[in-house]
């Protein structure tokens, strides 16, 4: 075990210990909580934290929640499954950068989408979605959902079908299957899937800057960070800035997984209990 736990120490441990450390010192070199008062007395600085919100958590409900009919659908159509996966996973090896970056034009003024809604007479001008939340959205869908696709087809696929087939041999609907037995089973997978989604959207950076508006509504605690160690030099309010926002995604983690430890518990795949 020691080559592990030096390695997480390396990359891990001792990161996060010297940005918290980092976080109390001012200019001046002094220990105080002088950042921590600046970020939440600035309105500027504080708003970040509901503006990362705001971006992040449509983003992840929404990867979430259509992970799972069309998760439930594919395992039903095996055949229809391998060209379907192939073609959300192809999200994940361009990066969000490069998507980001085709966001651009796809979405601009003379871009793909608005040339298919003047050519088919739905709008009279150009639809404005790019450095807006909305098209922060967007690029935070197209390039979370498959994480969250992939996590939710391998909990459903863990499933075992017969409890499936017992409810129906006992009359219940496929509404009432779902609601009273897959839905159950599946709920505290999806409390990680939701996790993870909204970790990643919660540290969104490259759409922010790039398809948002980095200093109006996606004015994000990552950009907010970066403005403050790579443009101000203030290397202690980004340290700070980082530390918050772990901490929030933290409270996040702990109320999901505290009501995902609500629900059921034990294996999905047998038969007894």
């Amino acid at each position: 075990m020691l080559p592990g736990i030096l390695f997480i120490a390396a990359l891990f441990v001792y990161p996060c210990i010297y940005g918290i450390m980092l976080s109390f010192q001012t200019t001046k070199g002094v220990p105080t909580l002088s950042n921590y008062a600046k970020f939440f007395t600035d309105p500027y600085l504080r708003d970040t934290i509901q503006n990362t919100f705001r971006i992040a958590l449509p983003a992840s409900l929404f990867n979430v929640i259509v992970s799972v009919p069309l998760a439930m659908g594919m395992l039903q159509r095996p055949k229809a499954s391998r060209w379907v996966n192939t073609l959300i996973i192809i999200p994940i090896t361009l990066g969000t950068v490069l998507v980001a970056e085709g966001l651009l034009n796809y979405l601009g003024p003379l871009g793909w989408l608005n040339r298919f809604l003047l050519a088919t007479g739905l709008i009279d001008q150009p639809v404005d979605v790019l450095h807006t939340y909305k098209a922060v959205i967007i690029s935070l869908i197209i390039t979370g959902f498959p994480f969250s696709y992939l996590l939710v087809l391998s909990y459903l696929s863990g499933i075992n079908p017969k409890l499936g087939e017992a409810a129906r041999m006992l009359g219940a609907s496929s509404g009432q299957r779902f609601w009273f037995v897959t839905l159950p089973l599946l709920a505290p997978g999806l409390a990680i899937t939701f996790c993870l989604a909204f970790v990643l959207a919660f540290s969104v950076f490259p759409s922010a800057n790039l398809l948002g508006n980095p200093s109006g509504d996606s004015h994000v605690l990552s950009v907010a960070a970066a403005q403050a160690a790579f443009e101000q030099y203030n290397y202690p309010l980004a340290s700070t800035i980082s530390v918050i926002t772990a901490v929030v995604e933290l409270l996040i983690i702990g109320v999901v997984l505290g009501w995902r430890n609500r629900l059921f518990r034990g294996s999905t795949a047998g038969t007894k209990g």
